[in-house]
């Protein structure tokens, strides 16, 4: 029998030196937190692919059938995130994105903890408002928390909380009203429906129909018109990988590369 040579030490270090640096990396990789509903679910892919794109770990907790009072009860219960992603979670990415007013400020209450719960559906804007001003304090109050590498800093666990528009522009009410919310914040929005590459004011010139119908198995009435509904589904489906590229776009733009 032959006998294998021996590596020189020059290659075993190199291949040592490879090993290390890969498990740093894949130590020191962000790690983002997907709440939504159909649109969002893991069945999609868009958020996956964002996520390799940017080389962050997907927590994807959207539910097909939800709505953001299911994320605000989700929370209130403890179910959304636990402590310890709670302390791992660098951003909080919301696409409840039904055609409804998030912004309107008429029942809104000063602290989170005013609002009754259970959320219904009833009004979106007050669940938004309860999972926003939530976040933000949990991650706050980890200044308080011996337990948390944030624990003794000035102001706690920084919070990032990046909002969504729908995957095009026909939800006007939802999409316009996002946009007055994380403005009042001074959250970012992934506007999928600004970079998609298609408009609602501009029909297709062959099927003289909107184009968004191009891409779904399904359609919505909005304001008298047919608009395409749910995206086709899968990581390579033109639409998630579209999507995907749109929203790791806009977290390589809040996060420094690591």
């Amino acid at each position: 029998m032959r006998r294998l040579k021996a590596l020189p030490l020059s290659i075993l270090l190199l291949v040592f030196a490879t090993t290390l640096s890969a498990q740093e990396n894949k130590e020191n990789r962000y790690t983002f937190l997907l709440t939504g509903a159909s649109f969002a679910s893991p069945n999609n892919g868009w958020f996956e692919v964002g996520c390799e794109l940017t080389g962050a770990v997907p927590l994807n907790r959207a539910i097909g059938g939800e709505a953001i009072a299911h994320t605000a009860n989700r929370m209130a219960e403890g179910t959304l995130y636990s402590r310890e992603e709670l302390e791992k979670i660098d951003a909080l990415v919301i696409m409840q994105v039904h055609d409804r007013d998030v912004f309107d400020e008429s029942q809104l209450k000063e602290d989170y903890r005013d609002y009754e719960i259970p959320f219904d559906r009833n009004n979106y804007a007050a669940a938004y408002d309860y999972v926003i001003k939530r976040y933000l304090t949990e991650c706050y109050n980890l200044k308080f928390d011996s337990t948390s590498v944030y624990y003794n800093t000035r102001g706690g666990k920084p919070a990032v909380i990046v909002l969504c528009t729908d995957w095009h522009d026909g939800r006007v009410t939802y999409n316009t009203s996002v946009r007055k919310l994380a403005e009042k914040w001074g959250f970012p929005v992934v506007e999928f429906d600004k970079y998609i590459g298609f408009s609602r004011n501009s029909v297709h010139p062959v099927t003289k129909q909107q184009t968004s119908l191009l891409f779904t198995g399904d359609n919505q009435q909005i304001a008298g018109e047919k608009f395409g509904w749910h995206p086709e589904n899968g990581q390579d489906s033109y639409i998630q990988r579209r999507m995907g590229a749109i929203f790791a776009d806009t977290m390589r733009k809040i996060f420094p590369h690591k």
